[in-house]
C-alpha cells in the first residue's frame, strides 16, 4: 500500500446533503451495494468478530443505511438504537431488523441530532468521510461524550483513494486516533477499508467501567 500521512487530504468544504442520499436511494434501492458485494460482506464479518465483548448494554448505530450492519450487531446488544436521515434507507433496516424487538430504528440528522443517552458500544461505518471538518469534529466530540467510561468504539471506512476523491478512512481514522480520550484496542488496515475499535479511558490510564449485558 502506498505511503500516506493524516492530512494528505481534505475533507469536504460542506457535509453531503440529505437530498444526495434521498436521490441515491430514489435511484436504486441499495446505492452501495450493501447486501450484494463481497467487500461488504467481508468488512461486516470482520466488524463482528473484532467487538471485544460478547454483549453490550446499549449500542448506537449512526448511519445504520439499509439495517445490514445492524441486523448483525442486534444479537450482540441488550439494546440498539439505530438511525440514518434517508426515508429510502430506513424503510429498509427497519425491515432487516423486524425480528428484534429490542432494536430501535429512526430518523436523525447528524451531528446535530445525537441521541442524549449514553453507550457502550458505539458503531460508526462509512459515514464519517462525509462531514466537513467542522461537522466532522462534532460528531467525534457528541459520540465521544456518549461512550461510557471503559465503552467500545467501533469505526469502521474505505480506504480506496478512488472513493471518497482522495479523503477517506485512513484520514478519518487519524483523526479518531488522535482522540486522547480513547485508547485503540484493535486495527486492521488492508488494500480496501480500515477498522479500529477504541476504549474510552478514564482519564488515568483505565477503562474498565463498562459492564456488559448478561
Amino acid at each position: 500500500m502506498a505511503s500516506r500521512t493524516a492530512d494528505d487530504a481534505e475533507p469536504p468544504t460542506a457535509t453531503f446533503s440529505r437530498e444526495y442520499f434521498d436521490r441515491r436511494y430514489t435511484q436504486d434501492p441499495d446505492p452501495w451495494g450493501l447486501a450484494t458485494k463481497w467487500y461488504e460482506r467481508r468488512k461486516y464479518a470482520l466488524t463482528i468478530a473484532s467487538l471485544p465483548r460478547a454483549r453490550y448494554r446499549n449500542c448506537f448505530e449512526p448511519g445504520c443505511a439499509i439495517g445490514e450492519l445492524t441486523r448483525l450487531l442486534a444479537p450482540r446488544c441488550a439494546r440498539l438504537l439505530a438511525v440514518d436521515f434517508a426515508e429510502g434507507a430506513l424503510e429498509q433496516a427497519r425491515s432487516a431488523v423486524r425480528e428484534f424487538e429490542h432494536v430501535e430504528v429512526k430518523r436523525s440528522k447528524l451531528p446535530e441530532q445525537l441521541p442524549s443517552d449514553r453507550y457502550d458500544l458505539i458503531v460508526v461505518s462509512e459515514i464519517l468521510y462525509y462531514f466537513s471538518s467542522e461537522d466532522l469534529n462534532l460528531m467525534l466530540d457528541g459520540l465521544v461524550d456518549r461512550l461510557d467510561t471503559g465503552g467500545d468504539l467501533v469505526t469502521i471506512h474505505c480506504r480506496a483513494s478512488d472513493r471518497r476523491h482522495g479523503y477517506d478512512g485512513f484520514n478519518v481514522h487519524c483523526s479518531i486516533d488522535a482522540r486522547r480520550e480513547l485508547e485503540r484496542l484493535v486495527h486492521h488496515e488492508d488494500e480496501d477499508f480500515v477498522l479500529d475499535v477504541f476504549r474510552r479511558w478514564d482519564g488515568s490510564g483505565h477503562g474498565e467501567s463498562a459492564h456488559p449485558a448478561s
